[in-house]
């Protein structure tokens, strides 16, 4: 057992002052009136002032610590993405895999289910972002690996999984018969590197698609007299859409609209963070290009964003800045939002009994000192972590 003490504590709902959080078996066993805490037995964290919060969940993350899920699919590359991105509080990702052949496709698949049987940590399921993209709106993805949804393909999305399995599609490149099967079968779906119109969109969610990859980026924009997918996001009344709050793929005023264009729970924040998070790389090779850092941005020699040099911390509090909002709403869009998303609701995102102990300690400042997942406490001072 451990008892986390002397701190604020944040359960995702409401803040707590003068209590502590007793961990066991990795789940959170109680939360402690501090007079009740002392007579415990157990060893002891001492937030020191600090505060106490959900760890973040990611449904977006390329890479990190040096290494690209394209370019390893395997566990260990997985244990590495882990840890770099655990550093800024994400203790539940996605790993993601961009357009890529089937062979690849399997592979990635296979790492990320074994990885949950194994209990690698952070591991929560897999984002496949394509290959059933619209290639006018490719972005950094390589058409090649574009297709369309065939039975063997189908199979490989829809298979038996331990974990959640989210895939982006440009909806006018899916039927709506299709996505009715992908959602009837568990998969998560969401519109993304689209051209659809803002009818194609409504259609496809009439079908079962929830959600929408990178608002904003490579999708229809909204215009007066035709809305686009950007359009179906921001009108509807039911769905998410996750958003990069780096200040480069989305700027300030457009995320202040989209947040408050919707009920609180409808936007997400995700990282679609590339290796350079968490290491000292400037340059990295994607498919045939080489990607660099610049002024924050990563960009292909033509100038097209791919992917972000941004960590989930700063995403929260870019967020809170650029729209205008409390910074723990903020933080509810990288915790208690996403786990609904994903169905983990009732495991994740709250600090409650029962709950796997998936946490953040921050200190007075707002930043990182140590996380904690399934109860397993990590450290998170590294020369990266600034």
């Amino acid at each position: 057992m451990q008892l986390i003490e002397n701190g604020r504590i944040f359960t995702g709902e409401q803040h707590l002052e003068g209590y502590s959080l007793l961990l066991e078996n990795g789940r959170i066993a109680a939360l402690l009136p501090r007079a009740q805490a002392q007579a415990i037995t157990a060893s002891r964290y001492d937030l020191q002032g600090g505060t106490l919060l959900p760890g973040f969940i990611d449904l977006q993350v390329n890479g990190g610590g040096g290494v690209l899920f394209n370019d390893s699919p395997d566990i260990g590359t997985l244990r590495i993405m882990g840890e770099a991105h655990r550093q800024f509080g994400t203790t539940g990702f996605l790993p993601t895999l961009i357009s890529a052949d089937l062979d690849t496709m399997r592979r990635a698949i296979a790492a990320v289910d074994e990885a949950i049987a194994q209990e690698v940590p952070g591991v929560l399921g897999i984002h496949l972002e394509g290959p059933l993209l619209n290639p006018d709106r490719r972005g950094i993805h390589d058409a090649r690996w574009f297709r369309q949804l065939d039975e063997e393909l189908f199979s490989l999305l829809t298979r038996q999984s331990p974990g959640c399995t989210l895939v982006t599609i440009a909806p006018e490149c899916c039927r709506p018969e299709q996505i009715r099967r992908l959602a009837e079968h568990g998969v998560i779906v969401a519109a993304g590197h689209t051209g659809a119109s803002y009818e194609q969109v409504c259609d496809a969610m009439d079908a079962g698609l929830t959600g929408f990859t990178h608002l904003f980026n490579a999708m229809s924009p909204l215009q007066s007299r035709a809305p686009g997918a950007v359009g179906a996001a921001l009108a509807a009344d039911r769905g998410w859409f996750g958003i990069i709050a780096d200040g480069y793929h989305v700027h300030p005023a457009a995320l202040r609209v989209a947040v408050r264009a919707r009920e609180a729970g409808a936007a997400l924040l995700v990282t679609d963070a590339m290796p350079t998070v968490g290491s000292d790389l400037t340059q990295f090779e994607l498919g045939s290009e080489s990607i660099s850092l610049c002024d924050g941005r990563l960009l292909n020699p033509g100038g097209t964003l791919a992917g972000s040099h941004l960590d989930m911390l700063a995403a929260v509090n870019n967020a809170a800045a650029f729209a205008g909002i409390d910074w723990f709403e903020a933080a509810r869009m990288a915790s208690l939002y996403p786990a609904r998303v994903l169905g983990l609701e009732d495991q994740l995102g709250r600090l409650a009994p029962g709950y796997r102990a998936n946490l953040l300690a921050l200190d007075s400042q707002g930043s990182p000192r140590a996380s904690w997942v399934a109860g397993l406490q990590g450290d998170c001072v590294t020369e990266f972590a600034q």
